[in-house]
C-alpha cells in the first residue's frame, strides 16, 4: 500500500500548490528510500540519459518554438480580420470565424495559451461591440483555443506517443478526424444558437463600399501562408517523407520564414522566442524527470500491481475500464495539468488497457480528447484563466463558466462517440 499512499500524498501536495516536478521527485525520493533504500534509484541516471537522447521528445521544443514565433507575427490578428469580413454577414459569423481561426492556429502553432489570449484580445471586443451574448463569445473563444490539444501538431500527442510507445505520425493521422468533427459540431451549434436566439449572435451590417473581390484576395493572403506551413509540416509526416521530429525542425524554419514575410522578423524577436521556448521546454522535461522518479518508486513499491489488479477486475471488463479511466482523467484534469496526467496517470492505466486488449491508438485519442476538455472545465481550466486575464471588465467569470458548459458537453459527446464507434474514426487498425 506504500505506492498508493505515495500517490495520494503527491496529489494532495499538488492541490496545495507545490511545484509539480519537485513534488513528484521529492515524494518519490522520500517514499522510495523508506520502502526500498537508496539502491532503488541506482538506474535513475540511465533513465535520465535515455530521456535526453529521446528523438521523439526532441519535437516538443521545436514545435513550441514554431508556435511562439508564429504568435509574434500577428498571424492570429490577420486571420481573424480576414475571416470576420468573409463570415460577418452571417448570423453568428464572428463566432464561426473564431472557430475556424482557432483551428488554423491549432494546426500551425499548437499553443493553447497563445491562441486563447490572441483571440480574446482581438475577437472578444468585436463580438462585444456587436452585442453578442457574452457566454457564447467566451465559450467559443475558449473552446476554439483548446483545439491545439487535439489537432496536429499537438504537444500532448507527442508526449502520449512517447509514453505509450505509439508512432507520433500515427497519432497525428488518427487525431485529424476527431478534430474536424469537433470543429464541425462547434460551427453547427453556433448556427443553431444564432437561429434560435438571433439577438445573441447578430449578423454584421454589410458595408456597400467594400470591394468583395479585394476582400477575398485579402482573405487568401492571410490564410495561404499559415496553410502552406501546415501542409509542409503535416504533409511531410503523413506522406512518410519526414518523421515528426524532422518536420518540427522544418516547421521552425518555416515559422521564421513567415515572420520575415509578415515583416515581423528581428534578432530580438528570435532571441525572445528562443528564451521562451527554453523556459517551456525546461518545465516539460523537469516534470518528466520528476515523473520518471515517481513511476520508478511507484512500481518498485508495488503500487502498479495493486492498481492493475483493481482495474482489471472492474465489472464490465473493457467498457467498465474505459468509462472509469475517462472519468478519472477528467476529474484529475480539474486540478492538475495535462503534462502531469500524461507522465503519471497514463503509465499506470496503459498496461491495464493493453492487458484488456484495447487498441493503443484508440486509447490514446480518447485520452487526448479528454485532456482537451480539462482545459475548459471549471474551476481550474487553464483556458478560462487565459481568457479572464485579457477579457474586458464587463465580462465576469460566471459569463465564461456559463459559456464553456455547452462546449464541454459537445466534447464529452465526441469522447463518447469515439468510445462507442472507434471504427468510424479508423482507430482499431
Amino acid at each position: 500500500m506504500i505506492g498508493i499512499i505515495m500517490f495520494i500524498v503527491a496529489l494532495v501536495m499538488l492541490l496545495f500548490g507545490f511545484p509539480v516536478a519537485f513534488t513528484f521527485g521529492g515524494v518519490a525520493l522520500i517514499f522510495g528510500v523508506l520502502a526500498e533504500g537508496p539502491d532503488i534509484f541506482a538506474f535513475m541516471p540511465f533513465r535520465v540519459q535515455s530521456i535526453m537522447e529521446n528523438v521523439t521528445m526532441m519535437a516538443v521544443p521545436l514545435f513550441v518554438f514554431m508556435g511562439i514565433i508564429l504568435q509574434k507575427t500577428r498571424l492570429a490578428e490577420q486571420l481573424l480580420e480576414a475571416m470576420a469580413k468573409l463570415f460577418g454577414g452571417v448570423r453568428g459569423g464572428l463566432a464561426i470565424s473564431t472557430v475556424l481561426v482557432g483551428a488554423l492556429l491549432a494546426a500551425s502553432t499548437g499553443v493553447v495559451g497563445a491562441s486563447v489570449v490572441a483571440m480574446g484580445l482581438i475577437s472578444l471586443p468585436v463580438m462585444m461591440k456587436y452585442n453578442y451574448d457574452k457566454g457564447l463569445a467566451c465559450g467559443t473563444i475558449c473552446a476554439s483555443g483548446t483545439l491545439g490539444q487535439i489537432i496536429p501538431p499537438s504537444i500532448i500527442l507527442i508526449i502520449l506517443g512517447d509514453v505509450m510507445g505509439i508512432p507520433v505520425g500515427d497519432l497525428f493521422h488518427a487525431a485529424v478526424g476527431p478534430g474536424l468533427l469537433l470543429i464541425g459540431i462547434y460551427v453547427v451549434y453556433i448556427l443553431i444558437y444564432s437561429f434560435v436566439k438571433p439577438e445573441a449572435a447578430p449578423a454584421l451590417p454589410v458595408d456597400p463600399s467594400i470591394n468583395k473581390k479585394q476582400m477575398y484576395i485579402d482573405a487568401l493572403k492571410a490564410i495561404i501562408p499559415p496553410l502552406a506551413l501546415i501542409l509542409v509540416v503535416l504533409g511531410s509526416i503523413f506522406a512518410g517523407i519526414a518523421t515528426p521530429t524532422e518536420s518540427s525542425a522544418l516547421g521552425g524554419i518555416g515559422a521564421v520564414a513567415l515572420a520575415a514575410i509578415y515583416g515581423q522578423f528581428s534578432w530580438k524577436m528570435l532571441y525572445e522566442s528562443s528564451k521562451e521556448t527554453i523556459k517551456i521546454s525546461a518545465m516539460v522535461f523537469a516534470i518528466l524527470l520528476g515523473a520518471t522518479a515517481f513511476s520508478m518508486a511507484f512500481t518498485y513499491t508495488g503500487g502498479d500491481a495493486i492498481v492493475e489488479e483493481v482495474l482489471s477486475n472492474l465489472p464490465g471488463g473493457e467498457v467498465g475500464f474505459l468509462i472509469l479511466s475517462m472519468i478519472a482523467i477528467m476529474v484529475l484534469g480539474f486540478f492538475i495539468d495535462f503534462v502531469e496526467i500524461s507522465f503519471i496517470i497514463v503509465p499506470i492505466l496503459y498496461p491495464v488497457a493493453e492487458a484488456l486488449g484495447i487498441a493503443p491508438l484508440w486509447f490514446a485519442i480518447l485520452i487526448a480528447m479528454n485532456l482537451q476538455t480539462s482545459f475548459l472545465t471549471p474551476p481550474f481550466g487553464f483556458a478560462l484563466f487565459y481568457l479572464k486575464g485579457v477579457a474586458p471588465p464587463s465580462v465576469q467569470t460566471t459569463d465564461i463558466y456559463r459559456g464553456v458548459m455547452p462546449f464541454i458537453l459537445m466534447q464529452v459527446g465526441v469522447v463518447i462517440a469515439i468510445m462507442i464507434f472507434p471504427e468510424w474514426f479508423g482507430l482499431l487498425d
